[in-house]
């Protein structure tokens, strides 16, 4: 029964009503209210708003993108992109995990738990640019799984899941979320795939709704791990956002439950045995951060106390790792029992457990091509190195494992192994495990903008308004558009003044100094981190032995290529092959050997060579293709449509095709754009001019 709460009586202390006050009682009622003291019924309409949003209306009518995680099937309109309006989904469990564990929240595991390390990450609009799809072909790469093949991909319900299906469903998500799940133990559990699939249900509960995710387990490394992909979308389409705390403490706590489980506690022998063999690491340990948090001012106090068992023991785990950084000068004992930790103990650890890691993994990656070098040959570079290294790809892996960019290690012609990260994915895509590359830094120049500046300079001043007036004088700005074009000038003046290189007087003079233009290069060179990569050969040198076309090989041959060879590793492999090549050469009649040794090559050895090989390749293209395959000669005018690249062992060549025939020309990077396009362009010493967006006649 509804109440009336709203009622005219006199309050306590007043005079007593008389009998005529009592008959002139009347009721105020006021809003109709819920049973429950105090707490108000929602209105018809706030009912029906909160069920439209929970099934992704919005408030203005518009319908929400509902998607199938099984078919792929989706409805696209407003959901949510926001993320402050959606539901930060597994906030809810955060409290009742932190309840469980008596308030100390998700950092504190429970006595016994075992350990599991889980990194997260979240990538904006993964599905653009091809990035989730490159992801997810490098963490099915080839050596991955416990057989040492291919990474296979499944998901909840399969066992082999379909990552183009996977990846159509997220292609308009506004963010991916990405986990690394690692067990400490996780050799000992028999079902990796069987642990994950359940973690992700717990998951799912947690938050509150169906996950679309895929997963790829890893047996690559010393420690089993999980790559468990999750498009950002929950089951009504709406934007998939969760609870920060979930993410950063959650996951973790719900894969330590399961992997307790599975495996049972952790036993105290096996943690004392775990926490021994960290004891001499070279690198960031538990021991060391347990030390760290008790050494509030960079003070330890290990002096001997009454303890229980267990304090003498994790007492003398610590000792014994204090006697390692001590030799390693990361700390001093200044009296018995107090020991002073270096500032610089926990970054030196660090730095010192990730170049172990490089350097065994350049280890293995040598092992598998089946050669064993000294770690002093190793050469780690943190940015683009100033010698261009030349020489062979070994391994090729994810740099962070979470995102997209490349490590590449090459066993470089000067004997040494080089490890270079960060590379981007895009430089990368014709170099295979075997293929020839060159890396060095990116060229950089003076830039035509700042050459522009100059000659705009008068007594040391630049101004924008004269630089105007010049450009519509001129008339040479493409498509007419003169104030966009001298604003660009401006805006690299802006980024320069920061740089501190020009001074701002007013918003149409700026001073410059003399030497302007070097100054400027030498800031963009200062600043440049990008890696100039150019792949030599997609062919390793075994296959470029005996090839048709002209290698690499055949360049260094005829003295067209570095000269300084190793005599050892990859450079003595080097030196061996062009042996061999040369003898290939004199069998085919394009090279002959003298009575001292000497080997002399025909005239225009690599065009006849690339020649060969591009008649060779149009005859076995020819027999799928409607028209005939013609030879483009020196001087001629190529024009069709740019259908596919092909490539061969004298480099990668743009397939060109008209209604009459079709001919093979050397690549280049200008036309990658033009795929499927028309083109013209003309032959010219080996290369082709291409005549891009012009008329016919003009060249560039």
């Amino acid at each position: 029964m509804a109440r009336f709460p709203a009622v005219s009586r006199r309050s306590a202390g007043s005079a007593p009503m008389s009998a005529d006050d009592e008959n002139r009682f009347r009721p105020r009622p006021g809003r109709i209210r819920s049973d429950a003291p105090g707490r108000a019924t929602k209105s018809f309409f706030t009912k029906v708003r909160k069920i439209a949003r929970q099934h992704g209306a919005g408030p203005s009518g518009g319908s929400a993108r509902v998607k199938g995680f099984g078919s792929g099937a989706s409805v696209r309109g407003k959901a949510g992109a926001n993320p402050s309006r959606g539901v930060k989904r597994g906030r809810g469990a955060a409290f009742v995990r932190s309840r469980t564990l008596g308030g100390r929240g998700w950092s504190h595991r429970q006595p016994g738990a075992r350990r599991v390390i889980v990194k997260s990450r979240s990538v904006r609009a993964a599905g653009k640019n091809g990035r989730a799809a490159a992801h997810l072909r490098y963490i099915q790469r080839d050596g991955t799984s416990r057989d040492g093949e291919r990474g296979q991909l499944y998901s909840a319900t399969e066992d082999r899941a379909d990552s183009d299906a996977f990846l159509d469903r997220g292609a308009d998500d506004r963010h991916q979320f990405r986990f690394i799940v690692s067990p400490e133990d996780g050799a000992d559990l028999g079902d990796l795939t069987g642990f994950t699939r359940d973690l992700m249900s717990q998951v799912e509960k947690d938050l509150g709704t169906k996950l679309d995710w895929v997963a790829v387990n890893h047996f690559n490394t010393g420690h089993p791990h999980v790559h468990v992909i999750v498009n950002g979308r929950d089951e009504l389409g709406e934007d998939l956002v969760i609870n920060g705390d979930y993410i950063a403490h959650g996951v973790r706590e719900r894969a330590s439950e399961l992997a307790t489980l599975e495996l049972g506690p952790i036993t105290e022998i096996e943690q004392q045995r775990k926490f021994r063999i960290e004891i001499d690491q070279d690198r960031f340990t538990r021991i060391d951060r347990a030390m760290i948090t008790e050494a509030g001012d960079g003070l330890l106090d290990l002096r001997h106390q009454p303890a229980d068992p267990r304090g003498v023991s994790d007492r003398a785990d610590r000792l014994g790792r204090l006697g390692k950084l001590e030799r390693m000068g990361l700390v001093t004992e200044h009296a018995p029992g107090r020991w002073e930790l270096s500032d610089r103990l926990e970054p030196t650890l660090r730095d010192l457990g990730e170049r172990g890691d490089i350097i065994r993994t350049m280890q293995k990656a040598l092992r598998t091509e089946g050669h064993d070098r000294d770690p002093v040959s190793f050469q780690i570079h943190d940015r683009a190195p100033a010698t261009p290294i030349v020489g062979r790809v070994i391994d090729k892996h994810l740099t962070d494992e979470l995102g997209e960019n490349l490590t590449l290690i090459v066993d470089g012609v000067d004997g040494r192994t080089h490890h270079v990260a960060d590379v981007d994915p895009a430089r990368m895509e014709d170099a295979r495990i075997g293929s020839l590359v060159e890396i060095g830094p990116a060229e950089v120049g003076r830039r035509p903008a700042d050459r522009t500046i100059t000659g705009m300079v008068e007594d040391g001043i630049y101004r924008p308004s004269r630089h105007l007036e010049r450009a519509r004088f001129d008339g040479r700005v493409p498509g007419g558009d003169y104030q966009s074009f001298v604003d660009a000038h401006v805006r690299r003046l802006e980024a320069l003044r920061r740089a501190g290189i020009v001074e701002r007087i007013d918003a149409d003079h700026w001073r410059l100094p003399e030497d302007f233009e070097s100054r400027a290069a030498a800031h963009d060179a200062s600043r440049n981190r990008q890696l100039n990569i150019r792949v030599l050969s997609t062919f390793d040198l075994e296959r470029q032995t005996t090839a048709d076309g002209a290698t690499w090989l055949d360049r260094r041959l005829v003295g067209r290529g570095p000269s300084e060879l190793a005599s050892a590793g990859f450079g003595r492999e080097v030196q061996q092959a062009m042996d061999r090549r040369s003898d290939r050469l004199i069998e085919q009649g394009d090279a002959t050997r003298q009575a001292d040794g000497r080997v002399f090559y025909r005239r225009n050895l690599l065009a006849t060579l690339e020649q060969r090989d591009v008649v060779r390749a149009g005859a076995d293209l020819a027999g799928s293709r409607a028209v005939p395959f013609r030879a483009a000669g020196d001087g001629e005018t190529v024009q069709g449509k740019f259908t596919q690249t092909v490539k061969l062992s004298s480099g990668k060549f743009a397939l060109v095709e008209n209604a009459q025939e079709f001919t093979l020309v050397p690549w280049r990077p200008v036309i990658e754009d033009r795929l499927g396009r028309e083109v013209m362009g003309v032959v010219q010493g080996g290369s082709v001019s291409w005549q891009l967006g012009r008329k016919r006649g003009l060249g560039i």
